[in-house]
């Protein structure tokens, strides 16, 4: 068993003052090393003495993607290029891409920590893991592909793209657990389910991530394969998956705080919030070689708690997100996140999670219309049957966001399915 007991237990004065230590070293490591930093720190008149531990990070500057892009695609190193032994980027399809690197000393830490997440889901060395995250400049296949061997558990590097082949060889490898998007394993479900084929696995366990969802699907997903599913977070500029995640009591992601330090600010005052207030998460990495980063802007909404675990952890843990700062729709006046949308979608009876949301802007005026799918048998019944649901769908969103909405019923598999991050949302205002 993976479980870094040392680490995941310690008290609160403990891990600050270990974080402590790493900090300082890190801002010491950057503000020598990084241009970049050195420039942000002069510019306030800030050196490297002036942090002394954990109570003076709020003294140092944000870090946004666009320091990344603005840097492209080296330029935030804080290593000789000869010390880094792997490169990966975002896909880039809101501009450059974010390229991050990686040390021999990174890649380890990297698959303990993705390690830790995945004990956290009861995977053990006993399991046979598929892992279906896309491989290559994304993080998630070789993110999650390294941390299943760190275990020692038999790992099968699927990747996407074949789904059929996926399940087949799910069920002749016996595959007991399985690491993908969220999304993508509805898909999975629903693809078993219509074969009949879902009491013919083996699977067990399912570690999740990379896309936001809604504790209403994690049930789901549970519901379908009689599974356990785990919400495992990260992201490219922090590391890549394995910053976090829950354990059985879902109750919470627990971050790797003897790597990364969180905080919770005000999206706009940035200023820190209260402890248990949702605000934007914020990542300091700690012991990251290639790529150190100083207060990173994830755009991430969430909380933190930092009581002890049933499990037995003291690690800190943040909350399921409420969305992202950044993919936050305004529409007439009000926030609203996709998120939102779905957990409303899912408290109904014969709604599925798979939905589309359409906005746009008609004499000047937002329109909302959320396209869903719904169980077929509502369309064999009388047309007053998929009124009324259409109506329950209206009120329950309304209910959520504070908005009326266009509610369009479709059938099973009308709405496109992804095998990455899933489409929820078309935006025509920003079309035009």
């Amino acid at each position: 068993m993976i479980w870094n007991e040392k680490m995941e237990t310690m008290s609160r004065e403990e891990m600050r003052a270990l974080q402590s230590e790493r900090l300082v070293a890190t801002v010491k490591r950057v503000y020598e090393n990084v241009p970049a930093y050195r420039a942000k720190m002069d510019a306030i008149g800030l050196k490297p003495e002036d942090v002394k531990g954990v109570e003076d990070l709020t003294k140092l500057p944000f870090t946004t993607k666009a320091d990344l892009r603005d840097n492209y695609p080296f330029g935030l190193f804080a290593v000789p290029q000869d010390e880094i032994v792997r490169v990966h980027a975002s896909s880039g399809t809101t501009g450059k891409p974010t390229v991050v690197g990686y040390t021999a000393k990174d890649i380890e830490m990297w698959s303990e920590c993705v390690a830790r997440c995945m004990t956290m889901a009861g995977i053990t060395k006993k399991d046979i893991i598929q892992v279906a995250y896309g491989y290559g400049l994304f993080t998630g296949g070789l993110g999650a592909h390294y941390g299943a061997e760190h275990i020692g558990a038999t790992t099968v590097p699927m990747g996407t793209g074949n789904t059929q082949k996926l399940v087949t060889l799910m069920k002749d490898f016996g595959a007991t657990a399985i690491a993908c998007t969220p999304s993508y394993l509805l898909h999975i479900s629903e693809v078993l389910k219509e074969s009949g084929e879902v009491n013919d696995l083996k699977l067990k366990a399912a570690i999740c991530g990379a896309e936001p969802w809604t504790e209403e699907m994690r049930l789901q997903i549970e519901k379908n394969l009689n599974i356990h599913a785990h919400d495992i977070y990260g992201l490219s500029e922090i590391m890549g998956p394995g910053v976090a995640c829950d354990c059985e009591y879902h109750e919470g992601l627990h971050v790797c705080e003897d790597y990364f330090i969180p905080e919770i600010i005000s999206p706009t005052t940035f200023e820190p919030v209260a402890d248990g207030e949702t605000g934007e998460l914020v990542f300091t990495t700690i012991s990251k070689e290639g790529l150190p980063l100083i207060r990173y802007r994830t755009r991430d909404l969430t909380s933190i708690s930092y009581g002890k675990c049933k499990c037995g952890r003291t690690t800190c843990r943040i909350s399921r997100f409420k969305g992202r700062s950044d993919d936050m729709l305004i529409i007439r006046g009000v926030n609203v996140f996709p998120s939102q949308v779905e957990e409303a979608l899912l408290s109904i009876d014969g709604v599925s999670p798979h939905y589309h949301i359409i906005v746009d802007r008609v004499n000047n005026l937002d329109t909302l219309e959320i396209m869903v799918e719904v169980d077929g048998k509502f369309f064999s019944d009388e047309i007053k049957g998929l009124e009324a649901l259409s109506v329950k769908i209206g009120k329950a969103v309304q209910q959520m966001i504070g908005l009326n909405a266009k509610i369009k019923l479709v059938e099973p598999r009308t709405i496109e399915r992804s095998m990455g991050k899933a489409v929820h949302v078309t935006d025509k205002r920003k079309l035009v």
